[in-house]
């Protein structure tokens, strides 16, 4: 991946699609992570970037480290993502598509 945004570390933008893939379904709880290496290869960054990815899940409290296994997602990890998701989503990406549907006089009613 080459389109990165400069506004925000590259390891946290790919620990963001990483907890994409964990709200979709496509890491199950209880299923372990794909591994450094094939994160680093997936997204064309070194080890070192990857290892700060699994850091920061690791922090969010989403997945646990298996020694000498990998990195597993923790049980529960989906419907905490979910709540601080969609938290995020209210408080912040909302108000500004509320006041951009009041500029262009957009209804709601409209948009189903």
């Amino acid at each position: 991946m080459s389109d990165w945004n400069e506004d925000q570390p590259i390891y946290r933008q790919i620990a963001d699609i990483l907890v994409s893939r964990i709200l979709d379904g496509t890491y199950a709880e209880g299923e372990l992570m794909p591994s450094v290496r094939q994160i680093a290869s997936e997204f064309d960054v070194s080890p070192l970037t990857s290892a700060k990815v699994f850091q920061e899940l690791d922090k969010d409290d989403l997945t646990e480290k298996r020694r000498g296994i990998g990195a597993e997602v923790r049980a529960g990890a989906r419907k905490r993502m979910l709540k601080l998701e969609r938290e995020r989503f209210l408080t912040r990406e909302w108000p500004e598509i509320r006041s951009k549907l009041k500029l262009l006089g957009i209804k709601l009613s409209e948009l189903d």
